[in-house]
């Protein structure tokens, strides 16, 4: 009896002790470690695993494309500076030879519990731009060619596939044009942004379903908005944005939504040079259904010369000690537990 009882304790010991310490893989291009490439790193990994794994990147600049298919994989990098990720990929491009966005962007994630800490993660086709016509069967126009943009689509990052639980911490996501970090899932999708910058054109920042964003700096290269928020599958859904920043080139717009959407601005501060102009409802034929939600509490331009549209305005009950990630998330979800 005694000897079943010391096997079952040492049993549970060791499922904690693994828990604990998951098992970690080393990518170094100069050879110091399991793999010189990240998705070689990826491609080692069983496909059903469900034991947490960390993917510890040293420093170096990453030629790369990622496919992120396996849940529970943090990608942490040595440095935020000097851990880059990079690709060049035009999505007007990519989608004159494929039916999706399914490897649109520099890192494509298409798993749940996915952690990203201390990476640049880069699409370079607008900042490397050359002005191209490609050939492409899907144009609309006569000759089936496509003029590629510089401040078109170019996607750093993109969650679909039923990824969910996606947390990025001390992270650099940029790219010239728009749609930098696209987490989208409008059913299931849970987003969490913490002291991370972005940067980009129209709707550089865009996730659909819930997120939250904390500490976080934005900077509008281009475009006609910075953020984008679509909630249309559930009423819940929402946006928050807390005590970050925006900044830009002269004139720069803060959103904008064509679906229903649902923004919480908390303590952010925004450029002197922003544009006089709310986060606007672009012309659209979808239904609104829960009308105009475009909330402000403490929020100031750096200039000190606050526009009057953001203003305090929470809804009735609702004060800024609410808006905790627990209200966002509810049971779903904590990302807190990604920071540890």
């Amino acid at each position: 009896m005694q000897k079943l009882v010391l096997v079952s304790f040492l049993l549970l010991f060791t499922s904690f002790a693994v828990q604990a310490n998951p098992e970690k893989i080393i990518v170094s291009q100069d050879g110091n470690g399991q793999f010189k490439t990240i998705q070689a790193a990826l491609n080692s990994l069983p496909t059903t695993g469900k034991d947490p794994v960390v993917i510890f990147i040293k420093k170096g600049v990453y030629q790369e494309k990622l496919y992120i298919e396996r849940a529970h994989v943090t990608l942490e990098g040595e440095d935020r500076g000097n851990t880059i990720i990079q690709a060049s990929i035009a999505r007007d491009a990519w989608r004159c030879e494929h039916p999706d966005d399914w490897g649109v962007a520099t890192m494509n994630i298409g798993a749940t519990d996915i952690t990203l800490k201390h990476l640049t993660v880069t699409n370079s086709f607008g900042f490397d731009f050359k002005p191209t016509i490609i050939n492409c069967a899907s144009d609309t126009t006569a000759n089936k060619q496509r003029v590629l943009r510089k401040d078109g689509h170019q996607m750093a990052l993109r969650a679909m596939n039923g990824a969910t639980r996606l947390s990025a911490i001390d992270c650099h996501f940029r790219a010239f044009g728009g749609d930098t970090v696209s987490p989208w899932d409008i059913d299931i999708g849970l987003w969490y942004f913490k002291d991370c910058t972005m940067e980009g054109g129209v709707d550089f920042y865009c996730p659909r379903g819930w997120a939250w964003a904390e500490n976080c700096t934005f900077i509008t290269l281009t475009g006609p908005a910075a953020i984008w928020h679509d909630g249309s599958k559930h009423e819940d859904s929402k946006t928050i944005l807390k005590n970050c920043k925006f900044i830009g080139y002269d004139g720069f717009s803060l959103g904008r939504y064509h679906k229903d959407a649902q923004f919480y601005l908390i303590d952010c501060s925004f450029g002197a040079n922003m544009k006089d102009q709310d986060i606007y409802l672009v012309p659209t034929t979808n239904t609104i259904q829960w009308g105009r939600r475009i909330y402000y509490a403490d929020c100031h331009k750096q200039d000190g010369k606050d526009f009057a549209w953001f203003q305090d305005n929470l809804p009735a009950g609702i004060t800024k000690k609410n808006i905790t990630i627990q209200w966002v998330f509810g049971e779903k979800w904590n990302p807190k537990k990604t920071e540890e």
